[in-house]
């Protein structure tokens, strides 16, 4: 095994992966837990191995968590080695991220060289909405790492034509699939259209050899759905966010057809879904609720379709807003944004997340596209990973641009690898273009000054968040464009110049790379939502952070409950019931005891009917019941049964505040503390 160098280039990659070690490590811990309902999971799967198994969201095995396991797997082994902890959860996140990069580099580096390999390392180590995954106990990027693994086993089967390096791609992708679901098959587009084109073995062969591979895939992904579904009932938790307690369901529904705007759409899943709030687009939503949020955590909801200090209201599922209107929360952020080629440069929370080196990635494959004509047949990795990255890179922005389903900002994050890569493939291509002369030679310079304009519009959205904007702008123009005009000038140099138009090349590509850097580099010294995770000046604002389900917990609102909770509960399983995991998450991770959330995530999975509740208050399991929330269907008609026959506990017992004028809750939106119930001694009929 040759010993490793330490040579100029591997130098450069040491010190990009220092980066992304900095920008994805450092003071990590003003994260606080992130996303609670994620840590409440790992904790509770941290305390059995039926909990780990199933991905149980409380202790007591009542729901799951509306994910696949691995993702969370993994976090809950840091958790046991580390011990559980804001950080312990959020590590294998921020590796994956680091490695992502160290892959990209690789991959790159394989057929287009080291320096196209580093400055695409580079892109994605500084990409916002990567930088903000990678800080984050959302899994997107665990998936992503999964899968550049799995396009390195692909890259491996084209160069060789041999079938176990494609046996074990698609092993992989189904691996990815059992971190995210669906979310991991947003590759096989590539992976098919790129293998098909391939003419290293017979095309006959190429069919057989995907089949095969295709039948991996399924096994592999389905896998734990179907152990899931086969064990029975009454010895598992109930399926989080399903219609009828079923893995397969989930995936078909919630996690399939929901993401394309079919379906019920009517939770918001592990961080948003179908749910409804607000008159607000994506972008000002984050950008102009400083207020709201300041209200909130005063104790007081602003004025939606009530009076100030009233809830907003949650029937059907649906948040009220002003004037009426209405728009999904997940999809508020993705797939309620107008749908069109536009949408990710528009003035909303998704552009400024992902789009800033896009239209160089465009540019970058028509520069490779005519210096090497794609043309048959296609036998080498540099045809191919070409056709990979950008078959990648397509369909995903097509759905993200036009997709009406519920998405959040973070998916963005699938977006990154493609345009790193092509951004690093193009603009080394695109300088021998420049070298050489010639019409060609004009592409460099026009790809500086298209993607600075892009870059000054997305900065233009942000001029009045903060007094930086102006000299980021500044910056971006005199660097990206202003390169740009000099490279332009010196293409009629015929002799000479070429220290000084290397010179304005580096220039040019600091200067594209200075605005998503400084946006990545916010999350080091801000907290982020820990629910919708993204990067940015807003970060500086603080508008961001109001949140459900993620962050720090609120001590003062849970502190009191708890005491009480804890001294009263006596021979209960269940230290409390609540509508829906948004009033459940920190206090199990506070304390680790059962709390059952009755509608799951969003407070709208009938998980028992009034009956068998009945019998639960019976068997003198359940005691305290907080009402309020996000209780819908049969959960509805459960907490109706509670207000008429269970005895109400005089808040002062237990609150420090006045929980009819207080939004103060367990930790975000529709979490008020409602009102405590005691179902002692009540006859059960």
């Amino acid at each position: 095994m040759k010993r490793l160098k330490f040579n100029k280039d591997n130098i450069g990659l040491y010190l990009i992966l220092l980066l992304s070690a900095i920008l994805n490590f450092t003071n990590l811990s003003i994260e606080g837990y992130a996303n609670q309902y994620y840590a409440a999971g790992v904790k509770s799967m941290s305390m059995s191995l039926k909990n780990f198994f199933f991905v149980s969201y409380d202790p007591a095995g009542f729901v799951t968590i509306d994910k696949p396991p691995l993702g969370f797997w993994i976090q809950t082994i840091f958790a046991k080695i580390f011990g559980f902890s804001g950080i312990s959860i959020l590590l294998p996140q921020a590796i994956a991220g680091v490695i992502s990069v160290a892959l990209i580099y690789v991959l790159v580096k394989r057929y287009f060289g080291k320096t196209a390999g580093l400055i695409s390392a580079l892109v994605l180590a500084t990409t916002p909405v990567f930088v903000a995954d990678s800080r984050n106990n959302t899994i997107d990027n665990m998936l992503l790492m999964t899968l550049l693994f799995a396009v390195l086993a692909f890259m491996k089967a084209l160069d060789t034509g041999k079938l176990k390096y494609l046996l074990l791609s698609l092993f992989l992708v189904g691996v990815g699939f059992n971190v995210k679901m669906l979310e991991a098959y947003m590759i096989i587009p590539a992976v098919y259209i790129t293998y098909i084109l391939a003419s290293k073995i017979s095309f006959k062969k190429r069919i057989g050899y995907l089949s095969l591979a295709t039948v991996v895939l399924l096994i592999v992904s389905l896998s734990w759905a179907i152990i899931v579904d086969m064990t029975p009932q009454s010895m598992r938790p109930y399926v989080g966010s399903s219609t009828d307690n079923s893995e397969l369901e989930l995936i078909i529904g919630h996690n399939g057809l929901e993401r394309l705007g079919l379906g019920r759409n009517t939770g918001f899943g592990g961080g948003f879904g179908g749910g409804r709030i607000g008159n607000f687009n994506g972008g000002e939503f984050r950008r102009n609720f400083g207020n709201f949020n300041a209200q909130v955590n005063q104790g007081n909801f602003p004025r939606f379709n009530g009076q100030n200090g009233a809830n907003p209201n949650f029937a059907g599922g649906n948040f009220g807003r002003p004037n009426g209107n209405r728009g999904g929360m997940g999809g508020m952020f993705g797939g309620d944004e107008k749908a069109s080629i536009l949408r990710l440069f528009s003035n909303n929370s998704l552009s400024d997340q992902i789009i800033w080196l896009f239209p160089m990635a465009i540019f970058g494959f028509l520069a490779e596209l005519l210096r090497k004509r794609l043309k048959r047949p296609f036998d080498d990795g540099r045809k191919l990973s070409l056709i990979l990255w950008i078959s990648w890179l397509v369909p995903v922005f097509i759905y993200f641009s036009f997709t009406t389903g519920m998405f959040h900002p973070y998916y963005l994050t699938m977006m990154a690898p493609p345009i790193a890569t092509l951004t690093g493939i193009g603009i080394v291509s695109m300088w021998e273009m420049y070298k050489e002369g010639g019409t060609k030679s004009w592409l460099l310079p026009l790809s500086f000054v298209a993607d600075g304009l892009v870059e000054l519009l997305i900065l233009y959205y942000h001029y009045n968040t903060s007094n930086i904007t102006k000299y980021i702008m500044l910056s971006v123009a005199v660097f990206s464009i202003g390169s740009a005009v000099v490279l332009s000038l010196m293409t009629f140099a015929k002799n000479g110049g070429f220290k000084v138009k290397k010179a304005m090349l580096t220039v040019g590509v600091i200067g594209l790379l200075i605005a998503p850097t400084i946006w990545s580099a916010t999350t080091l010294f801000y907290p982020m939502n820990g629910t919708m995770p993204s990067a940015g000046l807003e970060l500086m604002t603080g508008r961001n952070r109001f949140d459900f389900g993620g962050g720090n917990i609120n001590s003062s609102a849970d502190s009191k409950l708890i005491s009480f909770l804890e001294k009263n509960k006596g021979s209960a399983k269940y230290l409390l019931v609540v509508s829906s995991s948004q009033s459940a998450d920190s206090i199990i991770i506070k304390t680790g005891e059962p709390v059952m959330a009755l509608g799951g995530f969003s407070g709208s999975d009938n998980i028992l009917t009034l009956s068998q509740f009945k019998e639960l208050v019976k068997k003198g399991e359940v005691r305290y019941v907080m009402t309020g929330g996000m209780d819908r269907g049969s959960n509805s008609e459960i907490m109706n049964w509670v207000r008429e026959n269970g005895k109400l506990v005089p808040t002062s017992e237990w609150s420090s505040t006045n929980s009819t004028q207080s939004g103060n809750g367990f930790g975000g939106f529709g979490r008020d503390f409602g009102e405590l119930y005691d179902l002692k001694g009540v006859n059960v009929n």
